[in-house]
Formats: C-alpha cells, sequence, structure tokens
C-alpha cells in the first residue's frame, strides 16, 4: 500500500482518487478550493458532456494534440468503461446527438456526487482549502539505483557490451517524490504525487496553471499554452446586429485564401463580438495556429444557411415564393426563409433593393441572393481568451511521460492526468475522457 497525493480535485484528480482508494492505497485529495468539481459543475452548461458514446478507435480522430500517446488510456479505461463507472453509481445516462453522453437529469451535480460518493465509499480522505506549494523530490540512492539499472539492462538484453555494469541508465528514474509543500508551509509526506490540476481555462474554478509551475519547477518541460474551444472574434459590423440568434442546422467552412482550413455543420450562435455554439467551439481548436499565421491574421469564413438544398432546389423554392406573390416587394416576400432577426440583414447584404417588387428581379440578382443564403460571409480576426475557453491546448509535454501508466520518466513515483497534460480534442464529450481515463491509468499504475 502507498500513500498517494493527488492535486486537484477535478474530474481526473476525482476519478484518479476512487481507483487509487480502491486499490487499497492511502489516497489524500487536496483540493484548494471550498468544494470538489467546480469545473465539471459548469460543463456542457451545467449539464456535463460526461463522454461520447463512439467506439473506442473514434476517439483519436477527435483528437487534437498527441493521439497517440492516448492509445493505452482510451483502451484501459474505453467510454463503455465510463458510462458504466457512472451507471453503478446511481447516475442514469443518455445519449444524445452526435453520440453525447448526459445525465438523464440534466445535472453536472450528480456526476460530482457520485464521485464524492465513491471516493467516500473507498476511504480516500478529501482536504478542501487545501493549496500546494511545492512538490518535493529526492534523489534515488545509487545502490537502489544500480540494482534497477542493472535489472533493466539485464531485461533488454544488452549483453552486447551496451552499458556497463554499475552505470546509471537515463531510462531508469534518478530522483523520486517524497511529499509536497502545503501554502502554511506544512509537509506531507507521500509515495506518489498525482498532478489533476487541469490547465488554465475557467481560472474562477481554480485552474490558474499551478501544474505547469510544478513541472517546470520539477524539470519537466511544459509546452506554450493557449485557449482552445473559444468563440471567435469578427470583424464585419453587421455580426453584433445577429446577436443571441441561434443556427441550429448550419454548414461552415473556413477558408485561408483559397484554401479550405476547415469544414463542419451543426449548431452556433451570434455573439455581440462574433460568433460561438459547439460548431464554432470545434473549429476554434482547428484553426488557432493557422489564425495566428494568416496574413492581417484573418481568416475567411462562410455559412451555409441552407445545407439541406443543393443551389438548384434552393432557386426552385425561391421561385415558388416569388411566384406566388410576383407584385409584392422583396423585403416582404423573403421573411418566410429566415429567422426574424436575420431578414433585414440579408437585405443588407443581399444586393436586391428591399422595396423591389418581385417581378423586376432578375435572373442574375436572383443567383447573388442564392450565393449569399449558402455562403454567408464573416471574417475572423481573433479567438477568445482564457476566461472563455472550455480547454486549455498545450501542458506538460506528454514526451516528459510514459504513455502506459502516466509515470514521469524522470522522477519516480509523479504522474500526471487530466488537463494540465499536452492533451485536448474538440467538443463531444472526448476532453472529459481523456480527463478519466489518464486518471484512470496513472491511478492503477501506482504500486
Amino acid at each position: 500500500m502507498s500513500k498517494v497525493i493527488i492535486i486537484g480535485g477535478g474530474a481526473a484528480g476525482m476519478m484518479a482518487g476512487v481507483f487509487a482508494a480502491r486499490n487499497h492505497h492511502e489516497v489524500h485529495i487536496l483540493e484548494k478550493n471550498e468544494k470538489l468539481g467546480k469545473k465539471v459543475f459548469i460543463t456542457g452548461k451545467g449539464r456535463c458532456n460526461v463522454t461520447n458514446a463512439c467506439d473506442t478507435e473514434e476517439l483519436f480522430p477527435a483528437m487534437m494534440s498527441n493521439p497517440k500517446f492516448l492509445y493505452s488510456s482510451f483502451y484501459s479505461f474505453t467510454p463503455q468503461d465510463v458510462m458504466e463507472f457512472f451507471e453503478k453509481a446511481g447516475v442514469p445516462l443518455k445519449v444524445e446527438r452526435g453520440n453525447r453522453v448526459f445525465p438523464q437529469s440534466d445535472h453536472s451535480s450528480d456526476i460530482i456526487r457520485a464521485l464524492e460518493r465513491e471516493l467516500k465509499k473507498a476511504g480516500a480522505k478529501i482536504h478542501l482549502h487545501t493549496a500546494v506549494q511545492e512538490i518535493v523530490k529526492k534523489p534515488v540512492t545509487d545502490s537502489a539505483n544500480t540494482l534497477e539499472s542493472e535489472a533493466a539492462l539485464t531485461e533488454s538484453g544488452s549483453a552486447a557490451g551496451k552499458g556497463r555494469k554499475g552505470k546509471k541508465s537515463p531510462d531508469i528514474p534518478q530522483e523520486k517524490i517524497t511529499g509536497v509543500i502545503l501554502t502554511d508551509g506544512t509537509f506531507m509526506e507521500g509515495d506518489a504525487v498525482i498532478v489533476a490540476t487541469g490547465g488554465f481555462s475557467y481560472q474562477s474554478t481554480g485552474s490558474t496553471g499551478d501544474g505547469y509551475r510544478f513541472a517546470r519547477e520539477l524539470g519537466l518541460k511544459v509546452t506554450d499554452i493557449a485557449p482552445s474551444l473559444v468563440p471567435l472574434k469578427t470583424k464585419e459590423d453587421y455580426i453584433p446586429k445577429l446577436q443571441g440568434l441561434s443556427l441550429k442546422n448550419t454548414g461552415l467552412t473556413i477558408k485561408n485564401g483559397k484554401k479550405v482550413l476547415y469544414e463542419d455543420f451543426g449548431e452556433m450562435m451570434f455573439t455581440h463580438f462574433g460568433v460561438t455554439g459547439p460548431m464554432i467551439l470545434s473549429a476554434s481548436a482547428h484553426i488557432g495556429a493557422k489564425l495566428a499565421k494568416a496574413p492581417n491574421g484573418e481568416l475567411s469564413a462562410y455559412l451555409d444557411l441552407k445545407p439541406a438544398l443543393t443551389r438548384e432546389q434552393l432557386d426552385a423554392r425561391i421561385l415558388r415564393e416569388f411566384e406566388a406573390g410576383p407584385n409584392k416587394q422583396f423585403k416582404n416576400v423573403i421573411g418566410v426563409l429566415f429567422p426574424s432577426s436575420l431578414t433585414p440583414v440579408m437585405l443588407e447584404l443581399g444586393g436586391i433593393p428591399a422595396e423591389k417588387k418581385i417581378h423586376d428581379i432578375s435572373r442574375e440578382e436572383r443567383q447573388h441572393f442564392i450565393d449569399l443564403i449558402k455562403a454567408f460571409p464573416f471574417t475572423i480576426t481573433g479567438m477568445g481568451e482564457f476566461k472563455e475557453a472550455i480547454i486549455t491546448r498545450g501542458g506538460v509535454s506528454v514526451k516528459e511521460i510514459n504513455p502506459g501508466t502516466m509515470e514521469s520518466k524522470k522522477i519516480s513515483g509523479l504522474y500526471f492526468a487530466g488537463e494540465v497534460l499536452d492533451l485536448d480534442a474538440v467538443t463531444g464529450g472526448y476532453n472529459l475522457q481523456i480527463a478519466w481515463s489518464t486518471a484512470y491509468l496513472a491511478a492503477q499504475a501506482i504500486q
């Protein structure tokens, strides 16, 4: 039995705590907030998109960073395993569009309470209002390290003279964890530490980048971080006029010049500064780096407002409306095609005077208006900030971590799980699956 200290009581920290405690370790979860799961509480607009009910192999295309690193994690604790875990913990689940999994109650608090019950049942100790200042390590004793090195050399069959007997192997950790120092100066001894501090997004929930500092202080590489799954800022003055308008079945294309960077179909919403919604958030994960490198820092975007109709079908639909009221003004006919708040903007951009009689509209004018419907334009000028980001891109480099155990390659007994790592995905329950799976693997690896 080991004494396991888990820094952070979010999704990864709680799940790691459950399985480490079930394995009869002495588990202490250190959470600086007044309660566990503050970020879990607000995920999925308070509903908590627990995972995605896809087959395990379908998780990898949804990963934006280092998908191969997650092979062991995902196959050790699959989406089906996650669903079974919560069902057994007393949370009935449902699967919605896009295989998104939610509690039947639509309350994220049910997920948090289930994890708290399982932690209590397994005997884990929870320390609230408890912040960590430093993770403490010490060198591995030479004798122990030499024995480990010799064992490793023997197992690897390196009898061909590679490496001398008694020499420290670079593949064997030269240091090990001894515990943590709390912000009040208290030293808490531990055999293993799991860093599950989250990223840098939604800082009001406690995700203030502590894990990155711990990693750097311990000599581990941390990649550059950036907000991901964020709203997008736009240039045109007609976008704010549409503030609050949601479109559920819309096509999106983002281009850099003539090159298509991203295409998707789904739900989005206009805001006072740009666009947001599930489809936009996923787009942000794909285009962040490309936007920074684009000419003038801008990308062109287009919405297909009628993706279910071909140009020919759309033309036929418009002609039917025109034929039903040939003497009506244009503005009084096209209202049936769009939400009321969108109609004025379509009139503004459509190139056809609002008062023009239907029978005076030329085929060319009609075709131009169809162009607008199939490619409603706007310019992306920026990304949302960390305070708006659902997740963080970047983090502790996965090159520092053993993908089969989540343990540091350099420091024995030091584990990382969840968003603190350089791992991120699109929306749809995938990022929580990363948290659950890496946490499970870390907990199971502790001896």
